[in-house]
């Protein structure tokens, strides 16, 4: 049987005496909706002749995520930090993941100038100017969406989204993925996209076998 919602998680492997899995797809619209022009400043320099614009409505920018596991082991945050780059007069990937409580490293992999800045209320930073071969790192305590920019170039936009545990994924180049190692139980998950509306969807995981759940933003 194949229920039609969506999906999540895993970055390090727990083993459980009982776990489920949770396999299915997403999928997008024919096209994204109009772009959204993130100028909360007028930005002081255009450095490059020919920025680049990073492709909007891509499926391999959703994320998927559970709010909450019951009795989740300990278990320590990755050692190699997830980096949201400044390269081509924006920023890549355009969207980035973190656990709460993990750092994103901020490299500057161009030949001018940066100031990685964000005013949002889960995390501000401001990060000031730094040249190429540089990199500023922030650590970020709890979950929620982080908008960050460059306050230099006033059309370079990422998102940054904190999420509460490590029970999260991004889909495949295909929209597909593949969550395993799940404990048994019920699960709000919430499927995020920078371009389209969230879908929040209530699970069960059963002890063994497979869930399939797919969503359609």
């Amino acid at each position: 049987m194949r229920i039609p919602l969506t999906l999540a998680m895993l970055c390090t492997v727990v083993t459980y005496a009982h776990a489920g899995a949770i396999r299915g797809h997403v999928s997008m619209p024919p096209a994204p909706p109009a772009e959204v022009r993130f100028k909360p400043y007028a930005g002081r320099a255009s450095s490059l002749a020919a920025p680049e614009r990073p492709q909007r409505g891509l499926v391999t920018d959703a994320v998927i995520y559970i709010d909450t596991v019951v009795a989740e082991p300990a278990h320590a945050l990755p050692v190699e930090h997830p980096k949201l780059a400044q390269k081509g007069q924006a920023f890549e990937p355009r969207v980035v993941v973190v656990q709460a409580g993990g750092t994103v490293d901020f490299p500057n992999m161009d030949p001018i100038y940066h100031n990685v800045f964000s005013v949002s209320p889960t995390r501000r930073f401001d990060l000031g100017k730094y040249p190429r071969g540089q990199s500023r790192s922030i650590t970020f305590h709890k979950p929620g969406l982080v908008n960050v920019f460059c306050d230099i170039h006033s059309d370079m936009a990422a998102f940054i989204l904190v999420v509460p545990n490590r029970h999260f994924t991004r889909p495949a180049a295909d929209g597909s993925f593949d969550v395993s190692e799940l404990p048994p139980g019920r699960y709000h998950v919430r499927a995020w996209h920078p371009d389209f509306t969230p879908r929040d969807l209530e699970i069960v995981v059963p002890a063994s076998g497979d869930v399939a759940l797919d969503v359609s933003f």
